[in-house]
């Protein structure tokens, strides 16, 4: 971004920001009248940090806001004790926890102290995870313990103005010799390719929208009710209309998406991190879902380290906070290669695996065009427990293609005949319709029911309203 870019846009107080983020008139601070005492010969009320409770859309909320004005953001004992309070009282009254970070650190004229301050955050920020929302809003400059702390949050949300490094250039050009600026150390570029912040907006504004629009998918804590609004019809009349037949084809599944969720209901999560897999909120007739759908555009929609990560995080954090999924299949395995297997894809696959079976929020999967071997198990499969599979007619479910399939079955023969490209030909067909078809997989009871693209919305919505009927009648504890 160029510097005349990054004049234009807005920066606002660490009150404002909290204001565009909270409904007009419902902040009240906590620890206003805290006093840092004299440090260089200035005081600040709150120690260089303002928080409190308020309300997003009508609904309660604990809130915090970073000071980079007072002694740059950093964090003393005072400053940490108020995000503390902040925190303890969202765990307390089972609300949802947001942060506006913008620190240089701990403080180094308190020493130690500082230092015990980031440890008592951070032990909040692991207490709550799992019971209330968290989400890090990084308005600008933040290092060391400023990054730590968002990193234990739900989500992370980052303006292009914004920087997150452990150790800044200064250190990094002192200890390892490289000369490196703020934005290429941790700017918005680094974090939104590595799966450090999940969405990245212009400027404290958007911050703060996108911060209400992640609270407008999640409950007020784990195992509250889901927020629900009116429907609203989808952007594609038929799913299928923007996949080709060709399974060799590439397209944007999200296309697909647009033609199953409600319009203008989807708000991807971490988009330019491991892109041959889409993760993202969405509604279906009103309702928040979590959608997890194999990206063809990318890598033709393989599973690798990256993607295998990301799903498993995502796939948790709606379990975590009862979102139903919705999982749409479209790949052809996973990533080979030595640079993958060094890389540790055995371990990092078997985390989505793991994600998938232990999550007991409703699952519904559709099989768009194909999935074979351990891909076609790993996105949730119906023996990995989900709770309803779809397959669209010319799906195909199986070990592989079938011609790489004849290609190890029918070897000797292929080398043998006269027209090895003919015989493979007639020979993957033969295989395709004897083992890959979707009506097979129904025959087998690996799909419940093989249905038309145009019908997906209707099928998965009943599919998810059954089972939030079953779920909303089941005895506390029950097993569903």
């Amino acid at each position: 971004m160029s510097a005349v870019a990054q004049e234009t846009e807005i920066r606002l107080t660490p009150l404002e920001r909290i204001e565009q983020l909270c409904d007009p008139g419902s902040f009240e601070a906590i620890r206003s009248r805290v006093m840092s005492g004299k440090l260089g010969g200035r005081a600040r009320a709150g120690d260089g940090v303002v928080g409190g409770l308020g309300r997003v859309d009508g609904r309660p909320v604990a809130v915090y806001a970073q000071d980079a004005s007072f002694l740059g953001g950093s964090l003393g004992a005072a400053h940490a004790e108020t995000i503390r309070r902040v925190m303890q009282l969202a765990g307390r009254s089972r609300v949802p926890v947001v942060g506006f970070i913008e620190s240089g650190g701990a403080r180094m004229q308190e020493g130690t102290a500082a230092l015990a301050g980031y440890g008592r955050i951070f032990r909040q920020n692991v207490l709550l995870t799992g019971v209330v929302p968290q989400i890090s809003v990084i308005g600008g400059l933040s290092a060391g313990g400023g990054c730590y702390s968002p990193a234990l949050t739900d989500f992370v949300v980052m303006t292009r103005h914004a920087a997150m490094f452990l150790t800044g250039p200064g250190v990094v050009r002192d200890v390892m010799g490289e000369d490196v600026t703020a934005a290429d150390l941790g700017g918005y570029k680094v974090h939104e390719r590595n799966g450090v912040t999940d969405l990245v907006v212009a400027d404290d504004r958007a911050g703060a929208a996108a911060a209400r629009a992640l609270l407008s998918y999640l409950p007020q804590h784990a195992g509250g009710r889901l927020p629900r609004i009116l429907a609203t019809d989808p952007a594609l009349d038929d799913p299928g209309a923007a996949v080709p037949v060709d399974p060799r084809q590439v397209y944007d599944v999200r296309d697909a998406i647009a033609g199953i969720v409600d319009g203008d209901s989807m708000l991807e999560i971490a988009p330019r991190w491991a892109r041959s897999i889409v993760t993202a909120f969405a509604r279906i007739d009103g309702r928040p879902v979590g959608v997890i759908a194999n990206q063809p555009r990318f890598l033709g929609g393989v599973l690798d380290v990256d993607s295998s990560q990301k799903g498993a995080r995502f796939v948790e954090m709606c379990d975590r906070y009862g979102i139903p999924m919705l999982v749409l299949v479209d790949t052809p395995g996973f990533m080979p290669g030595t640079r993958q297997e060094r890389a540790g894809v055995i371990r990092h696959g078997a985390t989505l695996v793991r994600a998938f079976a232990a999550a007991t929020v409703p699952r519904v999967t559709v099989v768009l065009r194909k999935a074979y071997g351990g891909a076609y198990i790993t996105m949730n499969s119906k023996d990995l427990g989900a709770d309803m599979v779809f397959a669209w007619p010319n799906a195909e479910i199986g070990v592989m293609g079938a011609q790489p399939a004849v290609g190890i079955i029918h070897r000797r023969e292929l080398a043998a005949a006269e027209d090895p490209a003919a015989l493979r030909d007639e020979l993957a067909a033969a295989y395709a319709q004897e083992h890959l078809g979707a009506p097979v997989a129904a025959a087998g009871g690996y799909v419940d029911e093989v249905i038309e693209p145009h019908e997906t919305r209707a099928r998965v919505s009943w599919a998810l309203s059954a089972m939030d009927d079953r779920r909303a009648a089941a005895p506390v504890g029950g097993v569903f």
